[in-house]
């Protein structure tokens, strides 16, 4: 291997003291045979490592397996806690941040300080945290570890400081909110249950106190027992016993009675003058009836629990009561129901998914006000609605946040930032005619925090492709996620029939998943690949049209042996020749029939069809993206074709190409003919680097039952042979089989293409300008060029063929190549040619045919001052290079990882330059500076990727990023110091000061006969004076790590108090030793000081006043 001699001479960058050269060039395979001048690239590098910071933007969805869920009445705004420690919460559109408890356990309940800007989450590690949400990134202040005991429930009444936390042994602690430490004070199960009770009562499942008596303290526990404890005497005022199992307790606003709901599907109504037994016991879905029968025993028919019930008062009507669960068992395979008895109306409302948690809505924040209810916000497992309750027909509000990004699982992500500014009105007016109606026409009532516009914008969009084929185009501008428009692929197909025998173990449970998308927003032409080897190009229209779909059917199969035995210089191949016939076993040898260019299904063999069939037939479509073209690979002898691993389209070529593991395929879809249909092998002619002779086809079929849970295209049958590094090092990333999408194929199978790109090159070292080329990148790290010659007068390029064929060209690197990048010689991105977007079926106008518009960016357009060329950037999942074209002389290159591989990577805009952006599979997220591949970031981000995450991680422009952070959540992240330091500007306030509601005024009477509530002083019951302290073995206190993130938000606004005093806390906080010493001198110069005193006092108490 010659040593690439280095002419660095004349190139400079900004980066301080580091060299654009790297010493691993030295290792190049792609050996330069024509030295580029200095001159050619001499490229101004304006990016340095302080442009970069890794930090998570947004993130949008339904939060995944939501727990808990809480409402502020005042600020209006909505918390839910999740299993895996993340609390999400909501405001008007646009405020929507999501927090994290580093120990990731799950949120058992979630408390608001109601109008104060904070929030107390449970968990199940036994913590309690106390979040401030007086800042754009909410930080932990407090946490309190409970030791000994598990925490059930708590509560926090409004404008008190002294939280309730109910444990699972019975007991009732009480925490000071400000402090964060537990009170002395505890109520122990055995002084609030009889001493007669021979049992335990269980856990505390309620806490609440009396809306008469803010005095008295209602614990509910398991069993059935509930006692009122006063809380200034320290004893029971009432037991209640009852012998069905307590879920939840709703009160009367009047404090005189109150509602329990339990196990057996009945709800209980009490009195507080009477406790001895209910003075009402219903079952609201209970029959009595059985068949027309009424049963032996007389009793009703066994229900499910009801887990929790709401008691709401109204001032003009009945009272409300809310409650979930407690249908017959009788009515089996029923959905989940939430039932509202208004009066003697009941409404049961279906749902789609089982019910977490519910929560009505109130006017008031007081407990010891009429209710007056307006809304019930319902928690599912995968969906989120609020039911509008002043309507009698209930409807529901429409959601304004994209929490329905999982309506079928996401199976791919594609995001584009720098969007024509026109698009995302038209596909908004577009989706806006095909949303659903029937909502509630009331605004959305979560309408908390504040959220403008912010300086930094610009047109975002986000494309989702999902298990059931569907794709959704969402706007995520200024960091938010609103869906613009929907379009199903599965209507370009007749309605799958079921299949017998093999076929039917064969075929796909989603036959329509998507599995890569590609689209081209300036001439809004857009591809769409699914896992039944399907292809399906639309075209854009704002008027509806009636079209028939052209299809094209492509036989694509491998007759290549490309078994490579691994070696130790993966660079040099090692030359493998095996017999013409070694068919795999299990598979008889069959006569094939060679692939033939423009070929469709070949006479005489019944099995080779496609899997789905397209409507053959004229179909009106509707304004949108309508199909114009279908490809589908063709099942082989019973076998079906393997999945398509690349895609590639140009508008302004009029070309798409695909490839998979058996070779490349290129259409034009213009004139709607396949131009190209290749193994692998024959691509490369005499050019081969391993010399590999051809053989039977292997037909091993690839599992690919998986792709709803993104793990498709397992490598199942070959992965326990020879293994290459690249392979062995993959298997320790994954526990898991990899997709062929996202990491390259094992060295001991066929080489797939993996990636794809058109653009203006040089095909040949001899060619003086660039043409139309394709570019192929492998699984084996082998890059091939293959120029075209395209008609550019109009008429003649839609009648004259387009003529391609392979250049000979070879360029290699180590591992699966991922992507491709052009630059020119000032180190600009070179964009793909496009056409200009034009309406196929608007009105013709006489005066002005349609034709099409082209936009070239040539190579040689800008570069008059700096010679012909430019320069390739290729990235595989070990290393990247850089050539220089025509010459293909290596520039740059730098192995990006030894112990992992590269499962994404991109060149990308940022910070008015350009970078290789990658994402590897331990987690690490790097940035390499262009052209000279100097590494500027390196983040060990995410520490275990799973391949959900592998399969939708996407860079775009402007320094972000994505991925499905969850099956239902996108995380977006930057990479961008610029817009980490924009951030705070972007994000929504969750706090606005908001003056709290003034209490009614209750009248002398009431206030008379009503208790002494108001004289009620906590502080005087547990406070340290009269408690004293709790032990310290039961809680220990975490004091809060407000991060410098926090800080510098708090730096202005309502935070900044907090912020400051929190800072100042800590300055006192390194003086506390001194302020003890200092404590203890001063009580003992008290103690002396008094003591004289009192000596004083007995010498002169019994002089007169007119002896001193």
């Amino acid at each position: 291997m010659k040593k690439f001699r280095k002419v660095l001479d004349g190139l400079t960058t900004s980066s301080p003291g580091g060299t654009i050269g790297s010493p691993s060039c030295g290792s190049a395979a792609g050996t330069p045979t024509a030295t580029p001048t200095p001159k050619e690239i001499d490229i101004q590098e304006t990016l340095v490592s302080e442009n970069f910071q890794l930090c998570k933007t947004v993130r949008h969805g339904f939060p995944y397996q939501p727990t808990a869920l809480a409402f502020d009445p005042v600020q209006k705004i909505l918390a839910i806690g999740s299993r895996t420690g993340g609390v999400r919460i909501l405001g008007r559109p646009g405020v929507d941040c999501y927090c994290q408890h580093e120990s990731g356990a799950a949120v058992l309940q979630l408390q608001f300080l109601i109008n104060e800007g904070a929030l107390v989450t449970a968990c199940a590690d036994d913590t309690l945290h106390l979040w401030n949400l007086r800042q754009r990134r909410p930080a932990v202040l407090h946490s309190l570890k409970f030791n000994r005991e598990r925490i059930t429930f708590c509560h926090l009444p409004f404008q008190s400081k002294w939280l309730y936390v109910g444990t699972e042994r019975g007991n009732t602690h009480i925490v000071n909110i400000e402090s964060f430490i537990l009170s002395g004070y505890v109520i122990m199960w055995n002084k609030a249950i009889e001493l007669s009770t021979k049992t335990h009562p269980g856990p505390v499942v309620h806490l609440s106190d009396s809306p008469k008596d803010e005095g008295k303290l209602l614990i509910g526990f398991e069993s059935g027992t509930v006692v009122q404890w006063d809380l200034r005497l320290k004893k029971a005022d009432f037991r209640i016993y009852y012998d069905e199992a307590i879920h939840s307790v709703g009160w009367h606003h009047e404090g005189k009675q109150f509602m329990c709901s339990h196990s057996d599907g009945s709800l209980t109504m009490w009195n507080l003058r009477n406790t001895t037994k209910p003075f009402q016991v219903t079952f609201p879905h209970g029959e009595t009836l059985t068949h027309g029968k009424i049963q032996k025993d007389g009793r009703k028919e066994s229900c499910k629990p009801i887990l929790k019930v709401e008691y709401k008062t109204s001032r003009n009507s009945e009272p409300f009561v809310i409650f979930s669960g407690g249908l017959s068992y009788d009515k089996a395979g029923r959905r989940p129901t939430l039932t509202i008895m208004h009066g003697k109306a009941i409404t049961v409302l279906e749902m789609d998914y089982p019910i977490v948690e519910f929560m009505a809505l109130c006017e008031t924040p007081y407990n010891n006000e009429v209710q007056e209810p307006y809304a019930v916000v319902v928690l599912l497992e995968k969906d989120l609605i609020v039911v509008d309750l002043t309507q009698s027909n209930y409807p529901v509000f429409e959601n304004p946040y994209p929490m329905d990004v999982h309506e079928s699982p996401v199976t791919c992500t594609a995001y584009f930032a720098e969007c024509p500014p026109d698009i995302i009105p038209i596909l908004y007016s577009i989706g806006a005619k095909h949303k659903k109606t029937g909502y509630s026409q009331k605004e959305w009532p979560i309408a908390g925090g504040t959220w403008t516009l912010g300086s930094h914008t610009y047109p975002e969009i986000i494309i989702t492709g999902h298990a059931d084929g569907s794709i959704k185009f969402w706007d995520a501008s200024a960091i938010t996620l609103q869906m613009l428009y929907k379009l199903k692929t599965s209507k370009v197909f007749e309605k799958p029939k079921p299949g017998e025998g093999r076929a039917a173990e064969l075929v796909e449970e989603d036959p329509f998943a998507v599995q890569m998308v590609s689209w081209c927003p300036q001439s809004r032409i857009f591809c769409v690949v699914g896992i039944s080897a399907h292809i399906i190009l639309y075209r854009f229209s704002k008027y509806d049209a009636n079209t028939q779909i052209v299809s094209l059917e492509v036989r694509l199969q491998c007759e290549t042996e490309d078994v490579i035995s691994p070696s130790e210089n993966e660079n040099n191949p090692c030359f493998s020749e095996s017999s013409p016939h070694s068919p795999q076993p299990h598979h008889q040898q069959q006569q094939q029939h060679p692939p033939s260019p423009g070929s469709g299904t070949p006479e005489g063999n019944k099995d080779s069809i496609p899997h789905l069939k397209v409507k053959d037939r004229m179909v009106r479509v509707p304004p949108g993206y309508q199909a114009e073209l279908a490809i589908q690979l063709l099942w082989i002898d019973g076998e079906p074709p393997q999945q398509i691993t690349s895609l590639d389209i140009n508008s302004a070529y009029g070309l798409l190409a695909f490839g998979n593991c058996n070779g490349l395929a290129v259409v034009d879809y213009l004139q709607k003919t396949i131009l190209l249909c290749m193994s692998t092998l024959d691509l490369y002619g005499a050019a081969d680097p391993y010399q590999r002779l051809t053989r039977s086809p292997r037909r091993n079929r690839q599992s690919t039952s998986g792709l709803t849970e993104l793990s498709d295209n397992q490598q199942s049958i070959d992965m326990e042979r020879s293994k290459s590094p690249t392979s062995e090092s993959r298997e320790n990333s994954f526990s898991r089989s990899r997709s062929s999408s996202v990491s390259s194929i094992d060295r001991d199978t066929k080489e797939a293409i993996t990636t794809l790109q058109f653009g203006e090159s040089y095909g040949r070292k001899s060619d003086a300008l660039p043409t139309p080329c394709l570019w192929v990148g492998t699984s084996l790290g082998v890059v091939l060029l293959i120029p075209m010659s395209i008609p550019t007068d109009h008429e003649e390029r839609m009648e004259e063929p387009v003529t391609i064929g392979p250049s000979g060209t070879v360029l290699m690197l180590k591992g699966s190549v991922l992507r491709f990048g052009f630059l020119d010689c000032m180190g600009a991105i070179i964009q793909s040619p496009f056409e200009v977007w034009r309406d196929l079926n608007a009105p013709q106008d006489p005066d002005r045919p349609r034709r099409r518009k082209l936009v070239h960016f040539s190579p040689s357009s800008s570069q008059d001052s700096c010679g012909e060329g430019h320069l390739a950037v290729v990235c595989s999942e070990r290393q990247a290079k850089v050539f220089l074209m025509p010459s293909q002389s290596c520039l740059f290159v730098h192995n990006i990882t030894e112990s992992s591989f590269v499962l994404r990577a991109d060149v990308v805009s940022v910070c008015n330059s350009v970078c290789l952006a990658c994402f590897c599979a331990n987690g690490h997220v790097m940035t390499l500076s262009l052209p000279s591949l100097r590494p500027l970031m390196d983040v060990n981000y995410l520490p275990l990727t799973d391949m959900r995450i592998a399969r939708t991680f996407c860079f775009t422009n402007g320094g972000q990023a994505l991925y499905l952070s969850s099956p239902t959540e996108i995380q977006r992240i930057t990479y961008s110091q610029e817009m980490c330091d924009n951030l705070q500007e972007m994000l929504g306030e969750l706090f606005t000061p908001i003056e709290t509601p003034e209490a009614q005024n209750r009248g002398f009477l009431k206030g008379f006969f009503g208790g002494n509530s108001h004289n009620f002083d906590r502080e005087e019951l547990f406070g340290e004076a009269a408690a004293g302290k709790a032990s310290r073995s039961l809680a220990q206190h975490i004091p809060g790590q407000v991060g410098m993130e926090g800080m510098k938000v708090a730096a202005s606004g309502a935070v900044g108090e907090l912020a400051r005093a929190r800072i100042a806390l800590d300055e006192r906080g390194q003086r506390l030793g001194e302020l003890e010493e200092r404590t203890a001198l001063m009580m003992t110069s008290a103690e002396s000081f008094s003591k004289h005193a009192h000596e004083l006092m007995l010498k002169c108490k019994d002089k007169k006043w007119y002896q001193f």
